[in-house]
This record gives C-alpha cells, structure tokens and sequence, in this order.
C-alpha cells in the first residue's frame, strides 16, 4: 500500500531511478531480502548525516524518520558507512592516467599521450617506469601494467612500448573495478539531481539534452559526435586541475568535485503506448 502523503510522481520517479538497480542486483543474485537490509542501512546512515547536530541522535529518533526497527537501528549505526571509494588500483590508475595525459613531457606537440618504452633502460626518464616513479616511489611499474593490460587502460606494442587506451578513464575489463566507478559516477550525479531537486539556492551544473522520434541511424551519428565531445570535455577539465593547491585555508583544499557526460538511448517506450 503507498502512503497517500507521497505523490504518485514522486512514487513513479522512484520506481524509474530504481530501475537500473534492481536490474544490476538481480543479474548477481542479490535478492529481495538482501536488498531490505542494504536499504535498512542506507536509510540509517542518510538520517545520521541529515540529523547530525551537537547532541547525539537517539535510535527512536532515528527509528522515527526511517521506519526501521529500534533494534536494527542500534545494530546498523555502528557499521561503517556504505561510501564505496575507488580501489588503490584504480585510484593510482586515474592519478597516472591523469599525468600522461595532460603534462609535458608525457604528451606529444598535440597534447596526446606519447607511446612509452616499458623500462627505463630503454627510455630513461621517458618510460613507463618512470611515469609510475612520478606518482609512488613505492609502486613498481611491472604490476601497475599487468592490471592495466589486463583492464583494457593500456596495451602492449611489439616494440615494447605502452600505449594508453584512448578511452581510458572508466577500466575496459574488470567488473569490481566497473562497479567503484558507477558508485562514483551515478552516486555523485544522482546526488547533484536531488539537491537541485529539493531546492538547492545554489543549484549544481546538472543538464541533458534529451530528443524522441529519431531513427536508429541518427542515434548511432549522434553517440559517437556525443563520445566524441564528451571526451574534448573530460580532457580539458582534466587539464585544468592544478597538481598542487597552496592556500592558507585548510578547509580549502578538503573538497572534490566528479564530472562527467553520458549518452543513452533505447526505444521509447511512450509512443508504443499512443501507437
């Protein structure tokens, strides 16, 4: 039964973000009672964060705000928070990415990132060794290639020389490495859409562009000018990040941003209904 206080379009809203979820979680076996307890904590933890003041928030409290039991409140609250941070390979992976892609001497006179002998017997300071070298002295290249051999980031010429995926953001392979990025991805972006959604006075840069009636080639025409652009984008923005930020304010220097393009099409869905 739906709680007549919710509107119908919130109650459709829902069902359509959860959607794609459901889907995920049915194609890995995650059940309906598993899913409870995953949402049980999720609901625990947001009305933590969203309660936090001085003084402590009671289980009843919270047990008030989220309908979940005052037993399982005093359980859930004490687990660690469900944020899923990007694996140390990944995160290392985007920091290298990062470099090659937008610092001399790692990109050629066009701004690409150049091929680079494996070792550096071979090309000394201009070598995959060394590039790793210029973000952990405490990794060695040797495994940081064979995961990204193995993830699609980067290939292997017959030359010996390591050629970056042009694509290389989001891992080809590897699907624990997929799902760190889609937490990242679509947590951040929803989490953008419910702010400006609830009336944020300074709402988040959250835009699509959005058509119906197109036939499958101009889909087709219009995902890859969308790669296309979207790819100009991400390198640009990622060529602004400054590698060192010298203020006086700590809290300044405590913030992170994510952001990012998307292109999806499938039939729709409406004009069978008016058919």
């Amino acid at each position: 039964m739906t709680d007549p206080s919710i509107s119908d379009a919130l109650t459709r809203t829902l069902r359509t973000v959860l959607r794609p979820v459901v889907r995920l979680m049915l194609s890995k076996g995650v059940t309906l009672p598993l899913a409870v307890e995953l949402m049980k904590r999720v609901f625990v933890q947001v009305a933590l964060e969203e309660s936090a003041t001085d003084k402590p928030v009671t289980d009843s409290r919270v047990s008030l705000l989220t309908g979940v039991h005052r037993k399982d409140v005093k359980r859930l609250r004490n687990l660690p928070n469900a944020h899923a941070d990007l694996p140390r390979t990944v995160s290392l992976g985007a920091q290298l990415v990062s470099l090659w892609t937008r610092r001399a001497p790692w990109v050629d006179e066009h701004g690409e990132p150049r091929p680079l002998p494996r070792l550096a017997s071979a090309g000394g300071d201009l070598s995959f060794d060394a590039l790793v070298a210029a973000v952990s002295k405490d990794i060695r290249a040797r495994p940081v290639l064979d995961e990204w051999l193995r993830l699609g980031v980067a290939r292997l010429t017959d030359q010996d020389e390591v050629v970056l995926n042009a694509a290389a953001f989001v891992p080809q392979e590897g699907f624990e490495e997929k799902l760190s990025y889609l937490a990242l991805h679509v947590g951040d972006h929803a989490m953008a859409a419910v702010e400006n959604t609830l009336g944020r006075s300074d709402p988040w840069f959250e835009r699509s562009v959005h058509y119906r009636g197109l036939s499958g080639a101009d889909v087709e025409a219009l995902r890859a000018r969308a790669s296309e652009l979207g790819m100009k984008a991400l390198q640009t923005l990622n060529g602004e990040v400054k590698d060192e930020v010298s203020v006086a304010d700590a809290d300044a220097v405590n913030r992170r941003f994510t952001f990012g393009v998307y292109f999806y099409a499938d039939d729709d869905e409406r004009s069978e209904e008016t058919s």
